[in-house]
């Protein structure tokens, strides 16, 4: 008896990657549309989509100022609102922002649940200056 992986959320992937047999767009499911999704929201500025201008986070304004607690605490403050506004798939339970100051980066720790499942995910990424 096999069992499929029931799949409550899907995305298009963002490569827009053809499955070779069908020719269809591939599609990302569940917990990888969310990451996809928060990394994309977070990487979005303000006025950034054409028809959405309140899209977005703002985030990389941030990553210009003085690496210190302050900035910290807000790269933390603006990811939640971002979140908890655009993404209602998930129910946000801690984001964690460290500095690192040897590449000019913070690393964020996003943990999360899907709104159907209990298990938490954790998803981790380096928030960079692009000069």
């Amino acid at each position: 008896m096999s069992r499929r992986k029931e799949v409550i959320y899907s995305d298009i992937r963002g490569d827009l990657s053809l499955n070779p047999a069908t020719d269809d767009v591939l599609l990302v499911t569940n917990e990888e549309a969310i990451r996809t999704s928060i990394i994309n929201l977070l990487n979005t500025d303000k006025y950034e989509r054409v028809m959405k201008p309140n899209l977005g986070s703002n985030i990389r304004a941030l990553l210009f100022e003085n690496a210190d607690v302050q900035t910290a605490y807000n790269l933390r403050e603006l990811i939640y609102e971002t979140i908890e506004t655009f993404e209602p798939r998930c129910q946000l339970i801690d984001v964690i922002v460290e500095d690192d100051q040897d590449r000019n980066a913070y690393n964020l720790y996003i943990t999360f649940t899907l709104i159907n499942k209990s298990e938490p995910q954790l998803l981790e990424f380096a928030l960079e200056r692009v000069r």
